[in-house]
This record gives structure tokens, C-alpha cells and sequence, in this order.
């Protein structure tokens, strides 16, 4: 018998034995080399092996064998000549990975065909091998499997499962198809014996290379076997296995733990197929299904048996209820699904029933499922039993919507009949009646003989009541189209009976107890006093079911007269009820197939009546009926013209718009809108509507403008805001004809204000209105006449006015802030303080020689007065010189001491403490802009107090020296904090410059090969921010090195290549803003470089950043963009060498110069900025 032996010797080459032969009395063959170490070193090799059931399958034939390189796989058939089938490259993986391969045989495509996995690192790959019609083989590729851990073991349990060994010794039991890990074990007590002596070759030598001997570090190729659904583990001290339980122990495991619950999930997904990794179910799916049942069964005896065992005996009923609460449903649920319903109520309702409480529990669990008609078929006297347990615990509700659900054949009509009426369950009693006895008339017998006496007598119902009417007319509805009440349908065989019998009923001239003062047409009656729109929006819905029916049609002519007959010839019913009646046969007589008819005069006789003028009350009710009936396709039973006479007689100014609408007299429609209290706000959206929606035509849009300008004055005084906009969309060019119809001073004024004003919340566009000057002024002088307070603030949002006709008017109307704020505008700063300065005096001219109170509301103008001339002051003084600036300041606080002069200090002034008050705050206000001994020597020239008279503004002189000394303390704690905070900046810089770099791996990341053991002693070694290390050499064949300013720049090749490629071209253009010049280190190959190395004073001396560090940078100077830190420094010193130099204040000797303190743009980052990552 001829032999075939694979063998990997100890140069890795792959050798095919055969040929078995006999030399010397010694056994031996011949070998034929099929795969050279030269071309790779193979780590691993797995042939594929079948089983005797598939030993004819006709890929045996190649006799297929994997093989697993350092690099790639290789798939190889032997037979029947040597050929390659596949080779597939790993791509990127950790160098120390353990290739691993493994066969099976799965059924795919309703095929059996054998799949090969392999992996080296943490993903795993699947293909699937197959032969085609012609004898070739076809390797596809399946779904890969990514794990989070390093594989150093992969084995088949089954077609649907494999066992995983990470190189933590953790074993991960896996669904194939799913990719769901279904249990973790570990497994370390087994001490795995490794095969990294062999892989070493440590017994000749160690003549393999440095790749496969950092394999073997994980290597346990000869310690795992599997066979028969059995793993094998070789251990220090002894051999384990391991193997999958079956179905039965996993259950039996659960239940041996007191998991009864679980146990019934698992079995139940046994029973499903939906469980993983199955073992010991065989056959055909109903046969699994039937076993598993049958345990399945089992264990909800044990569970019946133990639920009522475990019950607390003691206790509170509570305890008790929650105990079954959370067993019993448990039972019924599996019992459902298992489709034992005979089970469920015979064995297991009579272990329950020894329990009240259980009892009680079960009953309430088959609620949800008979509403959902899950459980339809229920025994008698279960049925009986749930009936009156919900009846006593007083679930009344409950018991109605379980009855409608239930066959109620076998049940107590009479009984439940009784019980409903008397619990008032109309649905279920209904429901009685139908299915019970066929009977459709009975229970609208009892509903109407409920709602008719109170509706009759003209009371009102009861809550009760109304709900038994609705009940009602649902009901007939639901019988006239053919369905049951509550749900389902009345079946096909008696709903013409049904619908009959329901029609002879309503249509009934007598009832059948009917008293000697009965009404003709009783139930009809009834009706239409309960809801008359919902009893005809019912005939209405029957109507169109019985088109084609003539039975049908006899009733529909038969009903209607009697609908006229009750309703026309009797006043009880309102405007509101009869036009829903002819609203009703307006849409029937429109209908094309209508087969009713009406006398016309009715309809006149109803127009009279809903346009009566005598009568006012109802108004919007009437014409809201009158408008129904119109749109319903009444409009045809009358005469227009008339029509619209009585319309505008009884004011009913919707429908006169319904009717000139349909003349398509628009014009006409906005007097009804005007005369309308209720809708006179909608002229405006119905005018724009006209006007841009398009269909209509210019004239009909010319006549609604004449219209709409005829009423202008009328638009304006309802919304100015409306009118405005109105104008300013439609018809721009025509404002100041507009402008001209208002006489109205009033009106004129809300209109521009409207139209001008951008606060009042009118969407114009200010540009394309284009409005002259003069239109802008004439709404500022009706401004200043009607709303004067309001001058300023409306100056400030205005645009399009000239200031001097505007100057004018506001002199013409003494509004002397108003002026001076256009001044000030014109920039004319000298005027306007001038006219400040002169209100000012004037107000303090009231105080001074009045005698008035301290709480006098004079005083208060005065510091408003003040304060407003101090803002004028001080927001013009930066762009004025030091002589312009003391023409300001220097009168204004003249003007503040001035009545302080003309006081003595015997008898001093009422408001002399409040003045000196306000002299202090003008006199903090200028020393921003005025230097302090300019202020002192102004007051010390003055005659009054040049004459010993210091005594008196002693105040104001102390107060001036403490904002000094204030300003003083300030502008020293301002820079020690600039000193500090600029100190830290430096070393916080310093710190990320001269941070070192740690590399991740002690080998190349392109050749994979330990940096100390390379041979070539001229390579450097180039390590990045990023950790990755290389080989100089390595970097320059992959051209990772860029050429700036002729100088060589390195580029990580990892971190590049894990890019775009165009991106680095991109990149290389930024590199002088230091975002891809990589920190480079350079050194010897030699692990410990000397100190007199060339080559490491040369890298020492030149330290370049990495982008991280100049990321870095780049963040912390934006974060400090602003002043220049030496200026501040410098204008610092300056302050504390000069004693009239002041840094909030202006210069005496400089005019023009200005100070980095007094930008508008100068702050102080006081807070240190957060520290920056590298």
C-alpha cells in the first residue's frame, strides 16, 4: 500500500515521501523537496483530512495541503501533480504572532465543502474551498473575524464553532457565523507546554533566523490536538480535554444550580434553533422540536412544584401575591408557547387552584393574551372561575373588554346579561346579545329607553347618559355597514337581515310602549335632540354603502322625508340643527347619482329662516350653518342675487365674501372684511394675497389697490405696523401718495414710525424703498411733536435724514440733548458740549437760588444733566490734543464748583454736600485725560482759591491723592503679574523644547529587525515624537526624507502611510510652519554611543522640534496675541523713572501720544492659560 508522509526538517524545507522500499533490512524511502526555506521559512503545516462519510467527496482527490509562512499562506496540491492553488500575503501584523491554520468541513450553499481558517495576530480569515464543473479548484473569501486578543491557537469544535487560546491562555468558545463569544475560560492551572526550544533550535545551535525565533516565543503547535469534538491539552503534568456539553447537560447544569427560569430560556431556545453551539440534537426540525417539548415540560412540573413550595407561609398577603406574580406568568407563558393549552388548564390550573392566592394570580395572567387574541379556546369553568374573580376584586372594566373576546356560547346568557346591565358594561352586554342570541334590536331598545325621557322633557344628560348615547350611534353605525360591535365583523350570511331590521327599527312611527303623548317618529327624534350632526354624518356613511341596492334607496327617499317631516314642522330644534340637516341633503341632492328628492321651497323657507333680521341672537352660529350649507353644494337651491341681499340685510359678511368671491368682485370682499369686527384684522393678508399670488389679474389687482387706498386711513388706524408693511411691499413708489391721504397728524405719524422705525418689527427693506430726505424729517419732526423722549433713541437706528435741516427742527422745538447729540454726530464737539454745558448751568442756577428740598427731583436732573455731559466728554477725548481735551474738562468742572463758591462756609448750601459729591466724580472722569498737576495748578489759579481759601476743596485735593496712590498700587501689582506670568510662559516653552523622545519597540518598523544586531555599522538610527523607530537606510529606500533649504528632513513612514499619499505632497509644502517636521535623534548602531561620537554632538547641537512641540508653540503664542510683552515692559519702566509720567493718562509735553494702556483693545490675562499637551 503506498504511504504519503509531509516532513518540515530542521532547514525548513518541505519534503514529499513515497515509494516505501527495503535496503539492508532497513526501511526507507525516497523524498522529494516541495517548498525550499530560501523562499520563506514555514512555520506551520495542516493537510486536509476527511472524514469516512466524506471520503468520496471529490476534493480528496488533490489531497490539498496548507502551509503558513512567516508572509503568507499557501494552499497546495499534491495529487495529482504538485500545484499552487492560492497564496495570500498576511499584510501589516505584530512580528511575534503565531501563524495558525485549520480545516472543516461546513455546509454552505446547500453544499458540503471544506473551509479553511487561518489567522496571525488578532483577525481571523475564512475561505472556503471549491470544485468547479471543470476541475478546477475556486478559493473564496468568507466573512473575517476581528478579535481584541493574540491568537496562538485556533480549533474547530463543529461547523458552527471554534475554540480560540489567546495568548493570555484564555479560551474563547466563538459562533462561527454570528461572531458571538459564548464563554471565556481560563485555563493557566494547565501549564501549556510551548514549543519554543524547537522553533529556536536550540539543540544545533540556533541556526534559524531572529523572525521565526521571536515566533516561537508563543509557538504550542504539538500540544493541541483535537479529535472527535474533543480537545486536547498537553500540559507540565498532565493531559486535559475539553469538549462542548450537549443540550441536555447545559439545561441539567441550570437546574442542578436551582435556575429554573433560565433553564426554561435555553431549552426554549433549543427549542427555536436559536441557541449556539449545540451538541446532542439530531434529526429533523419537528423531532428536536418534540424532544426538547417534552423536557421542556418536565421542567414546568418541577416549577409548578416548587412555586407553590417556596411560598411563604406566613406573612403578608402581598408577599404571598408577589411571590406568584413572579413565578406563575413564567407557566403560562411557556405553556403558550409550547402550544399546551390542555396542559396549561387541567394539570397545571389544578396544582394552582390548591392556592387562592396562585389562583387568583393565574387567572389575571391569561388577561393579556385573551386581549390579544392569543388565547382564544378557554374551558368553561376557567372561563366561569376568571369571570368571578374579576367581578370580586371589582375590575369591572376588565371584565367588559375580556367578554368582548371571548366564546361566550358556554356561559350564562341571561346571567352576564344581568351582570352587564347592572355594572353598566353596555359594550359587553351588546356583545351578549350579538353572539350569543343573534339578536341586533334588543339592546337598542334598552339604550333608547335610557336617553329618550330625559331628551324629550328638555333636560340635560348625565355623564352617563351621553355615554350611553354614544354607545348608540356607534352601534348603528357599525350595523348599517356591516360590522360588530365592539370588533370584528356580523357575519356575510346576516348582514342584510341585520341592516334591515336596524332601518325598520329607526324608521318606527310608534315604539312598542309607546304613551298616548308620544311624538311620531320616536327614535328618529331621539337622535337628532342628541347629536344631530353625528346621526347624519352616519346616514351619511350608510348612503354611500347602498348605492346600488333599490331597498336601499327606498329607505334613503323614506328617512330624509321623515328627517324633513320632524325637523321643518317643529320648532324645537336650533338654526344650528336644521342647517346641518340641509347642509346634509345640499351634499346628497349634489352628489351625480342622487336618487333623493327635496322640495326647493324648503330651502327657501330655511334661508328665511337662518337671515332673519328680527332675530340676533345666534348670529355667528346661523351664518356659520348658512356658509356649510352653500359650500356643500346648496348654493344652487337658491337665487344669488337674493341671496346676497339678505346676506348683507342679516350682516353675514362671509357669506357676501363667498359670493362675490365666486364673481370675483375682490374689491367688494375688503368692505366685508372692514365691516367685520371679528375678522377686520385679516384685510391685510387677504390684500397682500391678491396681490402676489398669481391668477388674478391686473385689473382685478388694480381694483383692490383702489380700494384698499380708498381705506387707507381705515388700515392705518387698525395696525400701522400691518398697513406699512402693506404699502412698502406692494406698492413703494406710491408713498407719498399716501402720505398726502392721511390728513390725520396722528395717523400720519404711526405710519412713518411704522415704516421708518426698524424697532417696530417691520420687515421693509430700508434700500429698496429709496425714500427721499424729506420724508425722514417730516416723521422726526412729527417725533419731536408727539413723542419727544423718544427722539434720540429713534435718531440712533434712523438713516436717510440730513443733520442740518434736522438741526433746524430740533432748535425749532427746544430739544437741546437731541441737539447736541446731532452736533456731536456732524462732529461739531465743541457745540454740543457748549449746549450740554449751558443746560448744565441752568439747572444748577434752579438749585442754587431756590430753596428746595434734599429729595427735590431738581437735583436728580442735575447729576442726569452732568453725567450725560460727562459720557459726551469722555467719549470724544481720545481723539482730541491735550489743549482740546482741557477746553472740554476744565469748563465743565468750573460750571460743577461754580455754586460752590457763591456758599460760604458759615452758612453753607442745602445741596453743598451733594455738589462737592458730583465735583468729585467730574473730577475722577478727567484725570483719565487730563494729567494731575494740570488739574491742581487750574485750581490753584483760580482768584477764589489762590487767595487762602484751600480749605474749602480740601476734599476734592485728598480724594485726587487717593486715585493716585489707587492708580499707583494697581499699575505695581499689573506688573509683577506680566513679570510672572511671562516667567512661566518662558519655562513652560523651555520645558516642551527639550522634552525627550521614548521609542515603542526596540526594532525597525520597516525591516522588523533589532537595531543593535544590524550589521552595518554606518546606519543611524532615527527615532520620532511618535515612537516609531528606523533605520536611516530603511527610511531612505521607502523615501520618507524631504529637502528644505538644503538641509534633510525625515518623515515618519508609519504615521505617513496610514494617509493619503497625495496628502504628504500636500504636507511638504507646510513645513516652514513646522507641522510635519518630524523630531529626529540620530545615533550609532551601537547600543552605547561614546561621548566622543562625531555624529552625536552633531545631532546634540542642532534640536529640532517636532510638530507636536511647535503645535505647541504655534497655541501658546496665539493664546498670548496682542500687546508686545517688551512694550509693556518697557512703557512699565518708563512709569517708575519718571514722576509725571502717568500710564492711564496722556502726556504734557506730547500731545499726540498715546499710551498702550489707553487702547480700546488692552487687556490683562491676569489667569495662566491651561498647560499644553505635547
Amino acid at each position: 500500500m503506498k504511504r504519503l508522509a509531509l516532513v518540515n526538517d530542521l532547514k525548513l524545507n518541505m519534503k514529499k515521501s513515497g515509494k516505501p522500499m527495503r535496503v539492508m533490512g532497513v526501511r526507507t524511502c525516497e523524498s522529494r523537496c516541495l517548498f525550499s526555506g530560501s523562499k520563506g521559512e514555514v512555520c506551520c503545516i495542516e493537510p486536509l483530512h476527511s472524514k469516512p462519510d466524506l471520503k468520496d467527496h471529490p476534493i480528496t482527490q488533490f489531497s490539498l495541503l496548507a502551509m503558513a509562512s512567516l508572509t503568507k499562506i499557501l494552499v497546495i496540491g499534491l495529487k495529482p501533480s504538485l500545484k499552487v492553488w492560492m497564496t495570500f500575503p498576511y499584510g501589516r501584523m505584530d512580528p511575534s504572532s503565531v501563524p495558525l491554520l485549520a480545516w472543516h468541513f461546513v455546509a454552505a450553499h446547500n453544499y458540503v465543502n471544506p473551509m479553511l481558517a487561518f489567522c496571525r495576530g488578532d483577525v481571523v480569515h475564512f475561505l472556503l474551498v471549491k470544485r468547479d464543473e471543470s476541475g478546477a479548484i475556486h478559493v473564496t473569501k468568507q466573512k473575517h473575524l476581528h478579535l481584541y486578543y493574540d491568537l496562538i491557537n485556533f480549533t474547530w469544535i463543529n461547523s458552527r464553532t471554534v475554540v480560540l487560546l489567546d495568548s493570555a491562555e484564555k479560551l474563547h468558545v466563538i459562533d462561527r457565523q454570528t461572531q458571538e463569544e459564548l464563554e471565556t475560560v481560563e485555563i493557566s492551572e494547565v501549564q501549556l507546554v510551548y514549543n519554543s526550544s524547537h522553533f529556536k533550535s536550540l539543540a544545533t545551535g540556533g541556526n534559524v533566523s531572529q523572525a521565526l525565533a521571536l515566533v516561537g516565543e508563543k509557538a504550542c503547535y504539538q500540544s493541541i490536538s483535537s479529535y472527535g469534538g474533543q480537545i486536547f491539552y498537553l500540559g507540565t503534568k498532565s493531559v486535559y480535554v475539553m469538549m462542548l456539553r450537549s443540550w441536555r447537560e447545559r439545561v441539567d447544569h441550570l437546574l442542578k444550580q436551582d435556575c429554573l427560569t433560565e433553564a426554561l430560556a435555553l431549552a426554549w431556545s433549543f427549542h427555536e434553533g436559536k441557541a449556539k453551539a449545540v451538541v446532542g440534537l439530531s434529526g429533523d426540525a419537528s423531532k428536536r422540536k418534540a424532544v426538547v417539548a417534552d423536557r421542556m415540560v418536565e421542567i414546568l412540573f418541577h416549577y409548578t412544584d416548587r412555586a407553590l413550595k417556596k411560598c411563604p407561609d406566613q406573612g403578608k398577603i402581598q408577599v404571598m401575591e408577589q411571590h406568584f406574580q413572579d413565578m406563575v406568568p413564567v407557566i403560562v407563558d411557556y405553556c403558550l408557547l409550547l402550544q399546551r393549552k390542555d396542559l396549561l388548564f387541567s394539570q397545571m390550573y389544578d396544582k394552582l387552584s390548591e392556592n387562592s392566592v396562585a389562583k387568583g394570580v393565574f387567572l389575571e395572567c391569561l388577561e393579556p393574551y385573551i386581549l390579544s387574541d392569543k388565547l382564544v379556546g378557554i374551558t368553561p369553568q376557567v372561563m366561569k372561575d376568571l369571570i368571578v374573580h374579576f367581578q370580586d376584586k371589582k375590575l369591572m372594566e376588565s371584565v367588559e373588554a375580556l367578554i368582548v373576546h371571548m366564546d361566550i356560547t358556554s356561559l350564562d346568557i341571561q346571567q352576564v346579561v344581568l351582570m352587564c346591565w347592572e355594572n353598566r358594561l353596555y359594550d359587553a352586554m351588546i356583545y351578549v346579545y350579538n353572539r350569543g342570541m343573534n339578536e341586533f334590536i334588543s339592546p337598542m331598545e334598552k339604550l333608547f329607553k335610557v336617553i329618550a325621557p330625559p331628551l324629550n322633557a328638555g333636560k340635560t344628560l348625565t355623564d352617563e347618559q351621553v355615554v350611553m348615547g354614544n354607545k348608540l350611534l356607534v352601534y348603528i353605525s357599525c350595523c348599517l355597514a356591516g360590522r360588530a360591535y365592539p370588533l370584528g365583523d356580523i357575519p356575510e350570511d346576516l348582514v342584510p337581515l341585520v341592516k334591515n331590521q336596524v332601518f325598520e327599527f329607526l324608521i318606527r312611527l310608534h315604539s312598542a310602549e309607546a304613551s298616548p303623548e308620544e311624538e311620531i317618529y320616536p327614535y328618529v327624534r331621539t337622535l337628532l335632540h342628541f347629536d344631530t350632526r353625528e346621526f347624519l354624518n352616519v346616514l351619511a356613511l350608510t348612503f354611500e354603502d347602498f348605492k346600488n341596492d333599490k331597498q336601499a334607496v327606498e329607505y334613503q327617499q323614506r328617512i330624509v322625508d321623515i328627517l324633513l317631516k320632524v325637523m321643518v314642522e317643529n320648532s324645537d330644534f336650533t338654526p344650528s340643527q336644521v342647517g346641518c340637516l340641509f347642509t346634509f341633503l345640499a351634499r346628497q341632492l349634489a352628489k351625480p347619482d342622487n336618487t333623493l328628492f327635496v322640495n326647493r321651497t324648503l330651502f327657501d323657507q330655511v334661508l328665511e329662516f337662518l337671515c332673519s333680521p328680527d332675530d340676533d341672537s345666534r348670529h355667528s352660529e346661523r351664518q356659520q350653518v348658512l356658509l356649510e350649507l352653500l359650500q356643500a353644494g346648496g348654493i344652487v337651491q337658491f337665487e344669488e342675487s337674493r341671496l346676497i341681499r339678505m346676506a348683507e340685510k342679516a350682516e353675514f359678511y362671509q357669506i357676501c365674501e363667498f359670493m362675490y368671491e365666486r364673481e370675483h368682485q375682490y374689491d367688494k370682499i375688503i368692505d366685508c372684511y372692514l365691516r367685520d369686527p371679528l375678522r377686520e384684522e385679516e384685510v391685510f393678508n387677504y390684500i397682500h394675497n391678491i396681490l402676489s399670488i398669481p391668477g388674478h389679474s391686473a385689473e382685478e389687482k388694480q381694483s383692490v389697490w383702489q380700494k384698499a387706498m380708498d381705506h387707507i386711513e381705515e388700515l392705518v388706524s387698525l395696525k400701522p405696523c400691518k398697513a406699512a408693511e402693506l404699502v412698502a411691499t406692494h406698492f413703494s413708489e406710491q408713498i407719498e401718495t399716501v402720505i398726502k391721504k392721511l390728513q390725520n397728524q396722528v395717523l400720519l405719524f404711526k405710519f412713518l414710525q411704522s415704516l421708518l422705525d426698524p424697532r417696530e418689527g417691520v420687515h421693509v427693506n430700508q434700500e429698496l424703498l429709496q425714500l427721499s430726505p424729506c420724508i425722514t424729517e417730516q416723521f422726526i419732526e412729527l417725533l419731536c411733536q408727539f413723542s419727544p423722549n423718544q427722539v434720540i433713541e429713534t435718531l440712533q437706528v434712523l438713516e436717510g435724514y440730513r443733520l442740518e435741516e434736522t438741526i433746524q427742527i430740533t432748535q425749532k422745538y427746544q430739544l437741546h440733548e437731541v441737539t447736541a447729540y446731532l452736533l456731536e454726530k456732524k462732529g461739531d464737539i465743541h457745540g454740543a458740549f457748549l449746549i450740554m454745558l449751558k443746560r448744565l448751568q441752568s439747572k444748577l442756577q434752579e438749585i442754587t437760588h431756590q430753596d428746595t428740598k434734599e429729595d427735590d427731583p431738581s437735583l436728580k436732573d442735575v447729576e442726569d444733566t452732568m453725567v450725560e455731559t460727562i459720557a459726551l466728554c469722555q467719549r470724544n477725548s481720545h481723539n482730541l490734543n491735550q489743549q482740546q481735551r482741557e477746553a472740554l474738562w476744565f469748563p465743565l468742572l468750573e460750571a460743577m464748583m461754580a455754586p460752590q463758591k457763591l456758599s460760604s462756609s458759615a452758612t453753607p448750601h442745602l445741596h453743598s454736600e451733594a455738589l462737592k459729591s458730583l465735583t468729585m466724580q467730574v473730577l475722577n472722569s478727567m484725570a483719565a485725560f487730563i494729567a494731575l498737576p494740570s488739574i491742581l495748578q487750574r485750581i490753584l489759579q483760580d482768584p477764589v482759591y489762590g487767595k487762602g481759601k484751600l480749605g474749602e476743596i480740601q476734599g476734592l485735593i485728598l480724594g485726587m491723592l487717593d486715585t493716585f496712590n489707587y492708580e499707583q498700587t494697581l499699575l505695581e501689582t499689573t506688573t509683577s503679574l506680566l513679570n510672572q506670568d511671562l516667567h512661566w510662559s518662558l519655562c513652560n516653552l523651555r520645558a516642551s523644547v527639550t522634552r525627550g523622545l521614548n521609542p515603542k519597540q526596540d526594532y525597525c518598523s520597516i525591516c522588523l529587525q533589532q537595531y543593535k544586531r544590524r550589521q552595518e555599522m554606518d546606519d543611524e538610527i532615527i527615532v520620532f515624537s511618535c515612537g516609531h523607530l528606523y533605520h536611516s537606510f530603511c527610511l531612505q529606500n521607502k523615501e520618507c526624507t524631504i529637502e528644505i533649504e538644503g538641509q534633510t528632513r525625515w518623515t515618519c513612514y508609519k504615521c505617513s502611510s496610514s494617509n493619503k499619499v497625495g496628502k504628504l505632497s500636500e504636507n511638504s509644502s507646510e513645513v516652514t510652519k513646522g507641522r510635519i517636521t518630524p523630531s529626529q535623534v540620530k545615533m550609532s548602531p551601537s547600543c552605547h554611543p561614546s561621548k566622543g561620537d562625531p555624529a552625536v554632538k552633531k545631532a546634540t547641537s542642532e534640536p529640532v522640534l517636532d510638530p507636536q512641540q511647535i503645535q505647541a508653540f504655534d497655541r501658546l503664542c496665539r493664546l498670548y496675541r496682542g500687546s508686545s510683552r517688551l512694550a509693556l515692559l518697557t512703557e512699565l519702566s518708563q512709569s517708575r523713572g519718571s514722576e509725571n509720567y502717568r500710564p492711564f493718562g496722556g502726556s504734557q509735553s506730547d500731545p499726540a501720544f498715546s499710551s498702550i494702556f489707553q487702547n480700546e483693545n488692552f487687556q490683562l490675562q491676569l489667569i495662566p492659560p491651561p498647560v499644553t499637551e505635547d
